[in-house]
């Protein structure tokens, strides 16, 4: 089991500290958490901070797991070919082998989907919900929510760590995304670690700190130079649509 770093302490309870800025003296809270042990200590990082000022529970969930990369133990050089060819396929339809692709992810969001939709019905239901996951499955937990396409899916960068996407219910019962993603077609940004590649390969004991950077800075040219052809075609097919 993968343990937090010190700096992921550290974020959890920044994340914390964040979520009781935004909370209402009158609000209680529940927790679901991904089982694997950084998303549990990443969730006492943030119960931490709040303890005592507002009633909360957590409940552990296996279908907020990361998406399943496998064994993922092989050589540099074939964990380089894998990830090239995700880089190329598609994060959502490649499947790792013998892991899982975010299709997969998909269908375990549709379960736990519908769980939150059964208890909703609840009068009891806490004013706050707090979903404690990982990179690719709160984008596809995203993407199920509000029926976004394949495309749309693609077009997302991975979320930072510790970093709070915020969905608000609206008196039409609907809920309103209201933190902006970030996009492979968004202008460069500086390279960090929040990136798919850092839990996968956080599990493999077979790259150097050097091989993983070159790993990471690789897939993002292929994803950010995939983005801005789809856009460029997207825009083709709407000029030539409008001039018809």
């Amino acid at each position: 089991m993968i343990s937090l770093t010190q700096r992921g302490h550290e974020q959890a309870i920044e994340a914390g500290k964040e979520l009781s800025s935004m909370l209402h003296p009158d609000d209680n809270i529940l927790f679901y958490t991904s089982p694997y042990k950084r998303a549990r200590q990443t969730t006492e990082g943030i119960v931490s901070q709040i303890e005592g000022k507002h009633s909360y529970k957590v409940n552990e969930d296996a279908r907020l797991r990361e998406q399943d990369f496998g064994n993922f133990q092989g050589e540099a050089k074939e964990m380089s070919r894998i990830w090239t060819d995700r880089a190329h396929y598609g994060h959502f339809f490649y499947r790792i082998p013998h892991g899982e692709s975010a299709a997969d992810v998909y269908d375990r969001c549709s379960g736990f989907n519908e769980t939150l939709f059964r208890q909703f019905s609840s009068d009891k239901f806490p004013s706050v919900l707090v979903l404690v996951a990982h990179g690719i499955w709160i984008r596809v937990f995203l993407m199920k929510w509000y029926r976004w396409t394949y495309e749309e899916f693609e077009s997302l960068k991975n979320i930072p760590h510790c970093q709070f996407i915020i969905m608000e219910k609206r008196e039409d019962q609907k809920f309103k995304l209201k933190t902006r993603l970030r996009k492979w077609d968004d202008e460069e940004e500086v390279l960090t670690e929040d990136d798919d590649l850092s839990d996968a390969v956080g599990n493999s004991n077979s790259l150097t700190n050097q091989q993983f950077e070159k790993m990471k800075q690789k897939e993002r040219k292929i994803r950010a130079s995939f983005a801005r052809a789809n856009s460029v075609n997207k825009g083709n097919r709407t000029t030539t649509s409008s001039s018809n």
